[in-house]
């Protein structure tokens, strides 16, 4: 797989006051669903609006295939954590899928197509005529998610993008994000602070310190690539992938950096086994 984003020694400081960010490093894949878990305001945020170009760094680079962030790239879209604030309530359904697409050279009759081929690819068929408060805080979201996938990013970043609904929309909004990203190749960075979601959904995980953010671990989700929110959340190895993750963010800085040295050594001599099981 070929590298569709590059942080390289990333910093960020607001004013003269201490680092949110300090010297981040880390690649993602094309088509790759990695996951940033840390604890509740340790820069994840920053890091990414960072990314996405929207936040100058104080020091280091952003590349989105190959290319330098500096503003925000075109292809590139972002689902926030608060639907209720980026969705218009006077446009319709449609139209706030079709928003971003009037800055493109699509016509409005291939504006209209790209959203409606974006809301059934989220199950929203027929709700295009709707208004965002006639709907459902986890139909908004999807209305959210669908108005990124419209603009067909090479890189989609989501900020806890599912922490403001129930439990069970959660579970349904996961399983949706999976199912939509293996369909389409998508290569997604998602940023959250709840540990059973990062490992449910990522292909990787990397575990931020507390502030200022610094990588503790880079995790490899080793889970098969058709998971249920039963099944696999009941698998020794979801159980064993979690509890990892909760040690390297509760425990000591020196502890979660000793069990990350473990955890990659495990990993490495596992390696070998598993690529003989497979063929």
């Amino acid at each position: 797989m070929s590298t569709m984003l590059e942080v390289s020694g990333l910093t960020h400081r607001y004013g003269s006051g201490d680092a949110a960010v300090d010297d981040l490093s880390f690649t993602v894949e094309s088509g790759q669903l990695a996951c940033i878990v840390g604890p509740s305001g340790c820069g994840k945020s920053t890091l990414l609006r960072a990314i996405a170009g929207l936040l100058p760094p104080t020091s280091g680079t952003v590349s989105l295939h190959g290319d330098r962030v500096t503003t925000v790239p075109d292809d590139l879209a972002v689902v926030f954590q608060d639907y209720s604030r980026s969705l218009f309530p006077w446009l319709t359904v449609a139209k706030n899928v079709e928003f971003p697409l009037r800055w493109t050279k699509l016509d409005k009759p291939a504006r209209r197509r790209r959203a409606t081929e974006a809301l059934t690819a989220v199950g929203l068929s027929g709700v295009e005529g709707k208004f965002p408060w006639q709907l459902s805080g986890g139909m908004q979201q999807r209305v959210s998610i669908a108005r990124a996938l419209a603009s067909r990013p090479v890189l989609l970043l989501m900020d806890e993008p599912f922490a403001s609904v129930d439990a069970q929309t959660r579970f349904d909004l996961e399983d949706l994000l999976r199912r939509v990203q293996s369909e389409q190749g998508t290569t997604v960075l998602l940023v959250t602070h709840d540990i059973d979601e990062s490992v449910y959904l990522g292909d990787r995980v990397l575990v931020l310190s507390k502030s200022p953010a610094r990588i503790v671990a880079d995790l490899p989700v080793d889970l098969p690539a058709q998971r249920d929110q039963i099944t696999t959340r009941e698998s020794a190895r979801f159980v064993s992938l979690r509890g990892e993750v909760a040690r390297l963010l509760h425990g000591p800085a020196s502890q979660a950096a000793a069990d990350a040295a473990e955890w990659d050594a495990a990993a490495a001599s596992e390696a070998p086994a598993v690529e003989n099981a497979k063929s």
